[in-house]
């Protein structure tokens, strides 16, 4: 049976937006979104076209594929288009459109403005991404469903697949597989244009130390130069190497993200291990902190800096391997806003949903630390959704 979006969520979900829009202009005429992430959020489908919305209509105008357009989404105005021409033949010219600026090319501003030439152009993108930080019942339903998957598959499945001389690539499409297999939707988006992932990161050892032009603490050899990601096919794993897993799961389009590391071997035969187990542990105690923070009314800058007064001076040179934050809000995206970083003041809101992964870059040694995905709720502490914190994992 396939899956749709309830009708009452995408109306609730067209509600706000007019809000927020009327919230900051009382007078706007029109907003058009043709992201695909955008547009499966507020109609339930992905399609090449554009979700057009004024204060008295809305419409997903369908250029490929209408039939799976309707049978895909509970929207209830879906029309054809054959080119933006039809949309001047539906609207009278606006002043200002509000649009998605980070998304929108100069090659389609130019083919809308051709047939609809409106003379000012308003940025939609912090509206949106306000609306979506904040999760309804439905969406964290979906997220708990990806987490249940995520914890299983990482905590219990994939111990189970390291052995001597597998592979980093090897091992994330083994990792993938189970995913998939259980219902994971087999891909991870991102807002930043280098965020290409569909499999995670699986790295050994020193690989995990290697950045990436993406901005994590995560690093990875990649499959090639031209592939930031995976693994490598060449380093396989040996004795007293660190495994490093950075790996996403997702339903529906909801994700959640997760990250975390074994030892293969005891490690107390690791001469380093006495270094790597208080690392570790270290960031282990550091991921129940910020997530005993996340509270609604908490500010996202308040926790970082809080948390970076207190840093041990002897991780601060390694620590998020160069990053400048400790988490993230997830959803749609895995890169979503707001940031616990410097900036985001907004307050936090019961609803919203945050990766948190304190890691530390031990030189010579690898990459440890811990992710998991909290629900911040009304009362009580935040919800881990995949698992919680594990402790290091010894593959004997």
């Amino acid at each position: 049976m396939q899956h749709r979006i309830p009708k009452e969520e995408l109306e609730t979900r067209l509600a706000a937006l007019r809000a927020a829009l009327t919230q900051q202009d009382p007078a706007w005429q029109m907003v058009i979104l043709h992201d695909k992430i955008s547009m499966y959020y507020y109609t339930g489908t992905m399609q090449v076209g554009a979700f057009v919305a004024t204060p008295d209509s809305a419409v997903l105008w369908v250029r490929r594929d209408l039939g799976r357009a309707q049978a895909e989404s509970l929207f209830p105005e879906i029309r054809p288009m054959k080119s933006f021409r039809t949309l001047s033949e539906a609207y009278p010219v606006p002043q200002a459109v509000w649009l998605e600026k980070k998304k929108t090319t100069l090659d389609w501003l130019d083919l809308v403005r051709k047939y609809l030439p409106f003379s000012e152009i308003h940025s939609a993108d912090g509206i949106l991404s306000s609306l979506r930080a904040q999760k309804s019942p439905y969406e964290i339903s979906l997220m708990r469903e990806a987490g249940t998957i995520h914890a299983e598959v990482l905590q219990s499945i994939a111990p189970s697949l390291c052995h001597e001389g597998i592979s980093e690539a090897a091992l994330g499409g083994e990792i993938y597989t189970e995913l998939v297999r259980r219902g994971s939707m087999g891909i991870s988006r991102f807002n930043q244009p280098l965020g290409e992932d569909v499999a995670g990161l699986v790295a050994f050892s020193e690989n995990a130390l290697r950045t990436t032009a993406f901005d994590g603490p995560g690093g990875t050899a990649g499959t090639c130069t031209a592939m930031q990601g995976i693994g490598s096919s060449t380093r396989t794993l040996r004795k007293n190497d660190l495994i490093f897993l950075d790996i996403p799961a997702g339903r529906e389009g909801y994700h959640t993200d997760k990250s975390i590391v074994f030892h293969m071997g005891p490690l107390s035969a690791n001469p380093k291990g006495a270094h790597i187990r208080a690392a570790y542990d270290y960031c282990l105690a550091m991921e129940r902190e910020i997530a005993a923070r996340l509270a609604p009314g908490a500010v996202p800058e308040t926790v970082y800096h809080d948390i970076l007064s207190n840093l041990d001076p002897a991780y601060a040179e390694g620590f998020m391997n160069g990053g400048k934050f400790l988490g993230h809000s997830i959803g749609l995206m895995m890169d979503e806003p707001p940031v616990l970083a410097h900036g985001f003041r907004e307050p936090i809101r019961a609803g919203m949903t945050f990766a948190v992964e304190p890691k530390i870059a031990l030189p010579g040694i690898g990459l440890v630390g811990t992710e998991n995905t909290y629900l911040v709720r009304e009362n009580g502490a935040a919800e881990p959704m995949n698992g919680g914190p594990q402790e290091l994992l010894e593959i004997l």
